[in-house]
Order: C-alpha cells, then sequence, then structure tokens
C-alpha cells in the first residue's frame, strides 16, 4: 500500500509539472506573438513614415516644379516678337511641365518695356504671348489650355529706366487660370 501511495503522489507531482509547463509554454507563446505584434507595428509605423517622406518629398518637388514654372519668365530682344533660343529653351522646360499636369490651364501675359506708345506696346504684347503660345501650341500643348493677354508697358518688373529695368520688362509671364 505505501508504494501504491507513493505511485500517487508522484502522478500528481507530474501533472503539476505538465500544467505548471504548459502554463510556460502559453505565456512564452503570448511573448512571441506579442513581440511578433509589435514589430509588425513597429514595421507599419516605419513603412507609413517612409511613404509620408515621400509624399511630402513629391509635394515639395511639385511646388518647386509650379513655382519655377511661374517665375521663370521668357524674354525678348528690344521692339521684337522673336523667340530666342533662350527663350525656347525655358519653354520647352514649360512644355514638360504643361505635359506632366495635364489639367492646368494657364493665361500667357505679354509685356513690354516703357519705351514706345501705350498702343504700340499694347499690340507688341500681345504678339509676345501669342508667339509664346503659338510655341506651346505647336509643341502639343492643346490650345484651349493657353489663353493670351496684353498689358503693354503696364506691368513693369522692373520700374527703373534703363537697359538692365527695360531688358527685365520685354517678356511673357505665365499664369495659372
Amino acid at each position: 500500500m505505501v508504494l501504491a501511495s507513493c505511485a500517487g503522489k508522484t502522478g500528481g507531482a507530474d501533472l503539476a509539472e505538465q500544467e505548471m509547463a504548459e502554463q510556460l509554454r502559453q505565456e512564452e507563446e503570448a511573448a512571441r506573438l506579442a513581440a511578433e505584434a509589435e514589430a509588425r507595428k513597429a514595421e507599419e509605423a516605419r513603412i507609413a513614415a517612409e511613404r509620408l517622406e515621400r509624399e511630402k518629398a513629391e509635394a515639395k518637388k511639385k511646388a518647386e516644379e509650379k513655382a519655377a514654372f511661374l517665375n521663370q519668365h521668357v524674354h525678348f530682344e528690344f521692339d521684337s516678337f522673336a523667340l530666342t533660343s533662350e527663350a525656347m529653351k525655358v519653354l520647352d522646360a514649360k512644355v514638360a511641365w504643361l505635359r506632366n499636369n495635364p489639367g492646368v490651364k494657364i493665361s500667357v501675359e505679354g509685356h513690354c518695356d516703357e519705351r514706345g506708345t501705350r498702343e504700340y506696346n499694347l499690340a507688341l504684347g500681345d504678339r509676345r504671348a501669342r508667339s509664346v503660345k503659338q510655341y506651346l501650341v505647336d509643341s502639343g500643348i492643346a490650345d484651349a489650355r493657353i489663353a493670351t493677354i496684353s498689358y503693354g508697358e503696364e506691368r513693369p518688373l522692373d520700374p527703373a529706366q534703363n537697359e538692365a529695368a527695360w531688358s527685365k520688362n520685354r517678356r511673357a509671364q505665365f499664369v495659372i487660370r
């Protein structure tokens, strides 16, 4: 009987050890699952942060490209509406931007220096704006996306009365409508 009694106690101890081992295994499994979940969260956060950085960089790039489009003017020689080679380079960059932004409509504003009559400068500014528009249309930009207007000598970039100022004022300028 004593042997039977000892055998019963050993079975209870084995059962308790098995339960403890099972509990330990479950705790380890829970810890492993929690660590995996934490790692997934960290990876998702890293991916989201990278995506946000890419979106910020893309938005900054688009804003810079838009600013360059708007702020880089086409300049003309005195009493001329002919496009120079430099003007064509500027316009080629604008064509690329317009192709990448097909929903954008623009106005091309023709400007002149103060020399000449008001009427003459309005007409010259119109020819400058139309010259730029024609280059854009010939480069594949839809005519309907481009309006033209002349301001003649009315909106100078530089109000000084010297060749440097007059050179700045002989321009075609772009506005997004």
